[in-house]
């Protein structure tokens, strides 16, 4: 259930609802407004006698929550989240301008990714994406370059001032990637690995979570809960394609999903039509009606030598396309009264 407190509520009469939650054995979710606060309770209160809310001081109304996520949902938050990605800098996700996140699949040498990484900031991108921990589906393929590509990764931050975003693969991994990075991304193949969702929503950064491969909407925000539940509300929703019949593609990105996560839920969602597609061909196009379709952000492998790419080379887009694409995007944007 959420308990919606009247405009006005005293701080005082927040916390004695607070009290009241605990009182039941439930956890309190308390969400400020900017007109009123909100009270989400998190736990099953099916059993729970809601009416002993309904007459205390200032407290408006009760309302039960329907979907099975309750602090991603919409309901209980109606704004719109706008999710900082480092501290003291103006990149978010969110807001009205369409934040870019680009770069290599992996990071392959120091030269490389600070060369990636000054093209897409010269283009416009806010964030470097880059994998030190690869997940393979061959065991015999690349699987990064680890704890010496993170290193890379923060110094290419440091010349070009670009939020840094990679995955972690593990639990034992968090604590070296989130000295790094910025933002930590939960793979598509990660997305139901629960003991993850449930350490990175132990730390503080922001998680940009990947719908699984083959899951649905309400899988993918149950998925975002579990990292919410543990007191990381920082997450970012990216649909990155799922899998189905079609074989021209290497996922269907299924761009409906953004209007829809958007109902459903109050946060950020970026598109990744690089895995989304799997053909470079199609990336900058896909890029374009993810932007009119209304997503927060996009995810988009550059590498400046894909035909040399040591992972992903075939779905990666050079720096001259992706500046190209930026510009597009910036027009788009414009006529749906966004900025990028």
């Amino acid at each position: 259930m959420v308990i919606v407190m009247q405009a006005g509520a005293s701080p005082r009469q927040v916390e004695h609802v607070v009290q009241m939650v605990r009182e039941m054995k439930l956890k309190e979710h308390v969400i400020v407004g900017t007109e009123r606060t909100v009270v989400a309770v998190i736990g099953d209160d099916r059993q729970k006698d809601r009416t002993v809310f309904e007459t205390v001081e200032g407290v408006e109304r009760v309302v039960p929550i329907l979907a099975p996520y309750k602090m991603a949902s919409s309901e209980v938050k109606k704004e719109r989240s706008i999710i900082p990605l480092r501290p003291n800098t103006s990149a978010r996700l969110g807001g009205i301008k369409v934040g870019v996140i680009a770069g290599p699949c992996s990071v392959e040498s120091k030269a490389q990714i600070s060369e990636i990484a000054h093209a897409v900031k010269e283009a416009g991108a806010i964030g470097l994406r880059g994998g030190a921990f690869k997940p393979r589906s061959n065991p015999y393929s690349f699987q990064g370059i680890g704890e010496e590509g993170l290193k890379w990764l923060a110094e290419a931050r440091e010349q070009t001032g670009l939020v840094i975003v990679t995955e972690v693969m593990a639990v034992e991994q968090i604590p070296a990637v989130a000295e790094h990075a910025d933002v930590l991304q939960i793979g598509a193949r990660n997305m139901q690995n629960f003991n993850l969702l449930m350490a990175v929503g132990q730390q503080p950064k922001p998680i940009l979570l990947k719908r699984g491969l083959s899951a649905t909407l309400e899988e993918f925000l149950l998925a975002a809960e579990y990292v919410m539940k543990h007191g990381n509300d920082q997450v970012l929703l990216c649909e990155r394609g799922i899998r189905t019949y079609e074989d021209y593609v290497r996922n269907t990105l299924p761009l409906a999903s953004v209007p829809e996560l958007h109902r459903l839920t109050h946060l950020p969602v970026v598109v990744d039509p690089s895995h989304g597609t799997g053909k470079s061909h199609l990336v900058p196009d896909m890029c374009r009606a993810a932007v009119a379709a209304g997503a927060d952000g996009l995810m988009v492998e550059v590498h400046n030598d894909p035909e040399h790419a040591w992972t992903d080379g075939a779905q990666s887009i050079n720096p001259k396309q992706f500046e190209a694409m930026m510009k597009s995007i910036k027009r788009i944007a414009q006529a749906i009264d966004r900025d990028a």
